[in-house]
């Protein structure tokens, strides 16, 4: 490679001077898996093209949002004519109004909505928000489950933190997490040993219905009913954090596909279509005491950037329109079923977790259901699969801990070649 066309060894070395670690975001990072992370030069469907000019499938999908993929013609074209409107107004625009609209009418507990920039604002937003309607200091949280990267949520998160070892993170005052409870996922015991204790001082529990931050792990079938049934009973309010969730199984909530209702939900990735968007919803009682209606303060210059509006509310109306939901469900258990039928290893210690277009395969056996089974996974065997997937062209999160996805722009084929893909790294011992 030249100066003018450096490669991805070139663009890390250079990063590494100016940009802590080489990279923006930590889980960008292979520190989990090895190696120097691969730089991107374009995505179109399901595709990814390198710097260093190798293509490859792309199973990462930005990490959640791509739904439909890289590029879609829909998206990118109401993305340009945003832009060429004007980038951001910091005044009112239709757009935003519009894609509020859309969340509540597509999420029926939605009465009111407040445009963020990200998932991480929205759950910040979300636990001051309870705290000021309660009159509550306490915070319930699950390990593992992570809630952006607000001080009092970086209490055993997953995501990154998981992913690089850190069971919490440095510059935090011990102050600002006295007031946060963690229990273990799916774990409904250790919920009421803790609302039983504090119940009275709860002002909320925090929960992504579906975790997706140490793997996927969904909920057993009676621990988000259970959440409901408790937090009620103590007046303590119940967040879903659907920054993962929302929209990715159906054109709604997890909360609204399986009949459970929370107070507030936190949204992101898919709603943004690929761009920095998030959102805070629930009752209107509870979201009236945002400013300027009520004394819970918060703002944002760039909240509800028509730009990104402009490409969260075409995504959602191509997802409604179009409804790929069965089809990428179809794909995700092929895979899952494909890897049931396999030996993942010589002792057998693997599985394939699997929820609509998610999944995850786990180096451990059995089933995972919590952060403590999660950490019990082997990975240095996923990086070395990580290392032979991406030698056959398909990108995976560079993470045991994180969640595959497949988008509506995958195909039967790419799904073809990525168990045989499989199957080539597994039988040649990853290599």
């Amino acid at each position: 490679m030249t100066m003018d066309n450096p490669s991805s060894a070139d663009l890390f070395k250079r990063a590494c001077r100016v940009i802590p670690g080489g990279v923006n975001s930590p889980v960008r990072a292979f520190g989990a898996v090895g190696g120097a992370p691969v730089f991107m030069a374009s995505g179109r469907g399901a595709k990814l093209t390198t710097v260093d000019g190798k293509r490859l499938t792309d199973y990462c999908g930005s990490w959640g949002p791509l739904i439909l993929g890289h590029a879609h013609p829909k998206v990118a074209a109401a993305v340009r004519r945003a832009a060429g409107r004007g980038m951001s107004f910091g005044a009112c625009t239709r757009a935003e109004v519009e894609l509020a609209e859309l969340l509540c009418e597509k999420i029926p507990y939605l009465e009111m909505v407040r445009l963020v920039n990200s998932g991480t604002e929205a759950a910040m937003t979300a636990i001051r928000l309870a705290r000021g309607f309660t009159g509550r200091n306490k915070i319930l949280k699950f390990d593992g489950c992570y809630h952006g990267h607000a001080d009092s949520m970086l209490v055993s998160a997953g995501s990154g933190l998981l992913t690089g070892g850190i069971a919490s993170s440095a510059g935090i005052p011990p102050g600002v997490v006295a007031d946060v409870l963690v229990a273990p996922y799916n774990d409904l015991a250790a919920v009421a040993r803790h609302m039983e204790r504090d119940g009275q001082d709860i002002a909320a529990v925090i929960v992504e219905p579906v975790a997706g931050n140490m793997g996927l792990v969904p909920p057993d079938e009676s621990f988000l009913d259970g959440l409901r049934k408790m937090t009620r009973a103590k007046g303590t309010l119940l967040i879903f954090d659907e920054v993962i969730s929302g929209f990715r199984l159906g054109p709604t909530t997890y909360g609204a596909l399986c009949g459970i209702t929370p107070d507030l939900t936190c949204l992101g990735k898919i709603i943004g279509g690929g761009m920095p968007l998030g959102a805070l919803g629930g009752r209107a009682k509870i979201m009236r005491l945002l400013a300027p209606l009520g004394a819970v303060y918060q703002a944002g210059t760039l909240s509800g950037n028509p730009v990104a509006v402009a490409a969260g509310f075409s995504t959602l109306n191509v997802l409604i329109e179009e409804n790929p939901y069965r089809d990428i469900a179809r794909r995700g258990k092929r895979v899952a079923d494909a890897f049931k039928k396999r030996t993942l290893d010589d002792d057998g210690n693997a599985h394939c977790a699997n929820l609509g277009g998610m999944f995850t395969v786990y180096f451990r056996a059995p089933k995972v259901r919590n952060l403590a089974d999660a950490k019990r996974c082997d990975t240095a065997r996923y990086a070395a699969f990580f290392h032979g997937m991406l030698k056959r062209g398909i990108y995976l999160p560079p993470s045991q801990f994180e969640v595959c996805f497949v988008s509506a722009a995958h195909t039967d084929g790419d799904i073809d070649r990525f168990l045989n893909a499989a199957d080539e790294a597994l039988a040649g011992h990853f290599e």
